[in-house]
This record gives structure tokens, sequence and C-alpha cells, in this order.
């Protein structure tokens, strides 16, 4: 079963993620997709952390999201837009490249029988990219972001803390 979960920076993704893990599972998994690209996003990651007790286990994995989840598991990703920026960076900005890797690893989540609850941001509603790698990058999330809602058996949009069920 895929969950995905979308939304704006500081909508209440990650709570609403976290309550629903909180509730399929007694030992929820939270995979980190993140690099650490400097110490502001630290803090970040480190607050993410204190937000969770003793119940769940993290896993850290940049890319290959697919390997890291087994059977009957619980799990969120946290989140897309993170996971995407490491094809990006790594295919040095080539948008068709990160969009077929990224494509094949949400195309072998479907094959695994877990509860993977999945956060993306809707960076395309905000304001536009001022460089053609920011533009690139929109792009390359919005199309993700619709494939894996397309994929997805329930869908739901955060909005000021409220969720909005998409599908």
């Amino acid at each position: 079963m895929i969950y995905y979960i979308t939304g704006g920076e500081r909508s209440g993704k990650s709570s609403y993620a976290q309550q629903l893990a909180e509730s399929l599972s007694n030992t929820p998994y939270y995979l980190a997709t993140s690099r650490i690209w400097d110490h502001d996003f630290k803090k970040r990651v480190n607050r993410h952390i204190s937000d969770r007790d003793e119940r769940w286990t993290t896993i850290e994995e940049e890319k290959l999201i697919s390997t890291k989840i087994t059977k009957e598991m619980t799990v969120v990703i946290d989140c897309v837009t993170l996971w995407l920026t490491n094809f990006f960076v790594d295919t040095k900005y080539d948008i068709e490249k990160a969009l077929k890797l990224a494509k094949k690893e949400i195309d072998a989540l479907e094959e695994i029988d877990a509860k993977i609850i999945i956060i993306s941001n809707e960076i395309g509603m905000g304001l536009h990219a001022n460089s053609e790698s920011g533009r690139k990058f929109t792009e390359l999330q919005g199309w993700v972001n619709q494939y894996i809602a397309k994929k997805a058996d329930k869908a739901t949009f955060m909005v000021s803390g409220l969720p909005l069920t998409l599908k």
C-alpha cells in the first residue's frame, strides 16, 4: 500500500505522516533521504529526529530507497524533494536521467508488500525559480509527484496543517 502526502513547506506533512505510520504499526521506520548540506539543515534533521519516540527505527538512504524496505514494514520516506535532489546533482542536472532513475525506484516500491508513506513537496506552487537549474528541478519534481500520485493507493494534500484527501 502506498500513501502519498504532499503539500507546501511547513504544511504539516511530516507530522501527519508520522501519525499515520504510528496508527498502522507499533514499530514504524523512518527512511531519511537527505544529505546534510549545511549546519542549518543538520538542525532541521535533528528536530525531526526528536519528534519521533523509541518506537521508530531510522534508516538512511540517499537514492536506492527500494533496497531498504522489506515485506510488512511500515515506513515513512521523507522526502521526495531531497531524494530527487540527490539524483539531480549526481546526474549533473540531467532531468531525463534523474526522472528515469526515480521512476525505476518508484516502480520497485510497488512490488514490495509494505505500508509505504511517501512525503513530497509541491514546489511548483511557490515562487518561480530564478535559475535554470531551479526551473529544471521544479519540472522534475512536478513530474515525479504526478508519477507517485498516479501509483499511490491514497493521496493527501496538506494545507495549514489540515489534510485534504485527493484519492
